[in-house]
């Protein structure tokens, strides 16, 4: 399912929710650019997205070498790997899976053919191959939950039946499940249980886009962030008395 391009009419009933993390992420796999944003709906990823952390200058690892074009290379040459992950809204944790390992990341298409051919035998081993390590949110008073993905193995820090409050530390990002190098997948759905949910889409409180380059960044509210682009949370400003 190669997806199909989005319209305003995409985020009729989004949910608002906060960046879940602080510093620079590079956004892959936007919802902005297609929908379904991953190709598919399976496993309630309709508007998924992925962020990849980044240095200053938006490099999303500090050295490169052979094996970045022949093998694969260790998760911890990312600036994303041991992150942390924050909640994206208050809400009550209904479900955590914390034992996938971390796997090799890799970069280079020598690696990234047997991985894809893999693909498969992953989805049909279920979530869990999926996603690897991951918490669920279901936020208060919605019927929503969200789910961060791909988390690093024995980071995760709260536990089913907790409350967590927006920007509470959950995990760190990791290299867990169906991911080619560390990163953070989000998604909003229907269902605490990702194989039969359905997809919700979601729009991001306030945060600062980079479009192309680490020079001239904007300021968006409400928004779905750009494929490609660049992005770090912004708190929200306070509300004037009488407005």
């Amino acid at each position: 399912m190669a997806g199909e391009l989005a319209s305003p009419s995409t985020w009729a009933g989004a949910i608002e929710v906060s960046l879940p993390f602080t510093g620079r992420w590079r956004v892959e796999n936007s919802p902005a650019r297609r929908v379904p944003s991953h190709g598919t709906d399976m496993f309630g990823g309709r508007y998924a997205i992925d962020f990849v952390g980044v240095d200053e200058r938006h490099r999303t690892a500090g050295s490169r070498s052979w094996r970045t074009f022949l093998a694969t290379e260790p998760p911890d040459l990312f600036y994303a790997f041991g992150r942390p992950v924050s909640a994206p809204r208050d809400g009550t944790v209904v479900a955590v899976h914390d034992g996938e390992h971390d796997h090799e990341a890799r970069r280079s298409q020598p690696a990234l053919v047997p991985y894809a051919l893999g693909q498969a035998a992953r989805v049909r081993r279920g979530v869990n191959a999926i996603a690897g390590n991951h918490v669920v949110i279901s936020v208060r008073d919605s019927g929503t939950f969200l789910l961060l993905a791909h988390l690093r193995a024995g980071s995760i820090s709260v536990s089913a039946g907790e409350k967590v409050a927006e920007g509470q530390y959950v995990g760190d990002c990791g290299n867990s499940g169906n991911s080619t190098q560390p990163h953070v997948h989000m998604q909003a759905m229907t269902s605490a249980d990702p194989s039969v949910a359905r997809g919700v889409p979601m729009l991001f409180r306030r945060f600062r886009e980079w479009p192309s380059g680490p020079d001239r960044p904007t300021v968006r509210e409400r928004a779905v962030p750009g494929e490609r682009t660049v992005v770090q949370s912004l708190p929200t400003p306070p509300t004037t008395p009488g407005r």
